[in-house]
């Protein structure tokens, strides 16, 4: 067995797809990697054997959804939207976090991961078939029937791929075990943490304990934070809270926003959970 991967088949261009904003802000589009149909046949072949390999030894976990058969956008959104309610309903205080990180599937390292998958305990094959498919990738772009040059890919995981969503399961599964006392719930990169109790000066206290511990995990990972789309919210029907709550901050001492509306996993959230946003 060679583990070698041809390299025609680790070639991707790239389509750029405008997310909105500045038409002429490279920020402002999501690249999509187009691969070769043979590279694609192997990749699932691959990527069944190790969700089932995943599944079977319970590798994921509870709290970690995206990717996985019967844990999709609306389960989470259901799990998470009872939590937050059982809590309202018992007259506490609910606050939450969600964080959003800067280009989460370019910034992984694949030594990490490949040191991941070796905790897991991938065969020495099985881990120099790894090696090699991250090895020697190159991409160029592709708009109005023009390529640019190739450039040498030597981080990230291929947006396009198969494989890569399990691989982004598998490099950020661990990050749940930072949580301490907050409930969190990791959807691919899309990240609530969430905490409730009867004193709203100890949620949030807890919720910024948790928060810390959750970016040292990320940063371990060398993940970076979106503080700017980092935002938090206090939900509340009925009890008395204060205009200007106490501030969580980020790492490097940035305030972060609170919000009364968020879009989390397609869904609008309001703090009142009237879901009057979303509606209209």
């Amino acid at each position: 067995v060679s583990s070698e991967i041809p390299k025609d088949w680790k070639a991707a261009a790239i389509i750029p797809l405008f997310k909105g904003g500045e038409t002429l802000d490279p920020n402002c589009y999501r690249h999509i990697s187009i691969l070769p149909c043979l590279s694609k046949v192997l990749e699932s072949q691959v990527n069944k054997q190790i969700t089932d390999h995943f599944e079977f030894h319970c590798t994921f976990s509870a709290i970690k959804s995206g990717f996985r058969a019967g844990h999709g956008c609306t389960s989470v959104t259901l799990k998470v939207l009872n939590d937050i309610i059982t809590g309202i309903d018992k007259r506490q205080y609910c606050a939450a976090v969600f964080i959003d990180l800067a280009k989460a599937f370019d910034s992984i390292n694949h030594l990490i991961l490949v040191g991941r998958l070796n905790s897991l305990g991938f065969s020495n094959d099985c881990l120099a078939w790894f090696t090699n498919y991250f090895s020697d990738r190159v991409q160029c772009v592709k708009l109005k029937g023009l390529l640019s040059g190739p450039l040498a890919v030597s981080m990230g995981l291929t947006q396009g791929s198969i494989l890569g969503r399990t691989l982004f399961s598998v490099y950020i599964n661990d990050v749940a075990l930072a949580a301490g006392d907050s409930l969190i719930h990791l959807y691919s990169d899309d990240t609530i943490l969430y905490i409730s109790g009867p004193s709203l000066d100890t949620v949030l206290t807890n919720l910024q304990t948790s928060f810390n511990a959750i970016q040292l995990s990320f940063r371990g990972l060398q993940l970076l934070l979106n503080a700017s789309k980092t935002k938090c919210m206090l939900f509340n029907r009925s009890l008395a809270a204060p205009a200007c709550p106490s501030s969580i901050t980020t790492l490097d001492g940035s305030d972060l926003e609170y919000v009364d509306n968020y879009k989390y996993l397609g869904v609008w959230l309001d703090y009142k959970l009237s879901f009057q946003t979303h509606i209209n």
